[in-house]
């Protein structure tokens, strides 16, 4: 039951980082805007704390 339940949180995290990314490359492309560069970095720091949960999920002897 615990693996089940890791999987589901690295699933979880890897789907947060695809987000976190695809809304980062899109916001790139309005960047004249003062909501998109807003966006753009509140998706990247989104993207880093996804990452690093991400790889706080995997032992470090695998």
């Amino acid at each position: 039951m615990k693996l089940k339940k890791l999987e589901s949180k690295r699933e979880l995290a890897k789907v947060g980082m695809t987000a976190s990314m695809a809304l980062c490359v899109g916001s790139a492309f309005f960047m004249n805007s003062k909501g998109a560069k807003s966006l753009h970095i509140l998706s990247g720091v989104a993207l880093v704390g996804f990452s690093i949960w991400h790889h706080s999920l995997y032992n470090k002897k695998q």
